[in-house]
């Protein structure tokens, strides 16, 4: 039972961190684009291919120039 004295406000405490990291990603705008980087990676292949067979690197398009 004396366990409860430190559980609870332990938990409290983490709900309180939780809650505000929630509202810092919300502030941010971590949730603006939630289908933009789906659609990039579904037309990220394109782009590679295309940087593959023209042995071109625009800087303009992203991605990278490794191989």
């Amino acid at each position: 039972m004396d366990i409860l004295y430190l559980l609870i406000p332990l938990s409290l405490v983490l709900v309180f961190v939780i809650a505000a990291l929630f509202w810092w990603s919300l502030r941010s705008g971590q949730y603006e684009d939630l289908e933009g980087p789906g659609h990039r990676i579904l037309m990220d292949d394109d782009r590679a291919d295309a940087l593959q067979k023209n042995g071109t690197f625009d800087s303009d398009q992203g991605g990278s120039s490794h191989k």
